[in-house]
């Protein structure tokens, strides 16, 4: 009989989790009229070094992972918030991504660069990662939070719990990496279209990052 009390909780998250990517899509919606209408919030069009045009490159490859994983466990799962949590992710970051390509395509700037990874976050002096022309692509993406191609591979191979719980510890570790970069850009970006997205970031995911905390804890993850 005192065992109704904790299902209380998931279906709280649950409705949480929902009316946070409610929330995320409509901002993406009124972003989206915003651009078609023409209007600029901006002063001048980003250029090629600019941390705008460096955080819609690095984010897109960022989110495309994160729809790719979201999908995979989207298929498979059995647990029905940990459903609805990865359509949600993978719906909203898939509507990210087509944004922040649309702004390369209107600030006339090619998708991809070849400078390395987060190279624009190193101005801001409370995310930089250093001098990351002296990393490596695995180890950048490494600081980006994204998973490795063998983790990815367990993913795919795994069933049930074990895989639940893999695809939790990866996405709260991806989202744990995108943060850092939403903040950069929210403070060396000059678009202020950018800006919204980018906060409108911090704020789902880190409320997904805790609604993954307390699924992890309801399917007895280990740490």
């Amino acid at each position: 009989m005192c065992a109704a009390a904790p299902a209380a909780r998931p279906a709280t998250r649950r409705i949480v989790v929902a009316v946070a990517g409610i929330a995320l899509r409509a901002v993406a919606f009124a972003i989206g009229r915003f651009t078609a209408s023409g209007a600029s919030a901006a002063p001048a069009t980003p250029s090629d070094s600019s941390a705008d045009a460096g955080f819609a490159r690095d984010m897109q490859v960022h989110h495309g992972q994160a729809v790719q994983m979201a999908l995979e466990i989207y298929r498979k799962t059995s647990d029905d918030e940990l459903r609805m949590l990865s359509y949600d992710i993978a719906t909203t970051q898939a509507g990210q991504r087509g944004e922040m390509f649309d702004w390369l395509v209107q600030w006339g700037l090619p998708q991809a660069s070849t400078r390395p990874l987060m190279q624009w976050m190193a101005p801001s002096g409370a995310h930089s990662h250093g001098d990351t022309a002296t990393l490596s692509q695995d180890e950048l993406l490494s600081q980006m939070g994204m998973a490795t191609d063998a983790e990815l591979d367990q993913l795919r191979t795994l069933q049930g719990q074990p895989a639940d719980c893999l695809f939790l510890s990866l996405m709260i570790r991806h989202h744990q990496g995108a943060i850092p970069m939403a903040e950069a850009v929210i403070e060396l970006g000059s678009d202020l279209r950018v800006k919204d997205v980018a906060q409108a970031i911090i704020t789902g995911q880190s409320a997904e990052i805790d609604a993954m905390h307390d699924i992890q804890a309801r399917l007895s993850c280990s740490a």
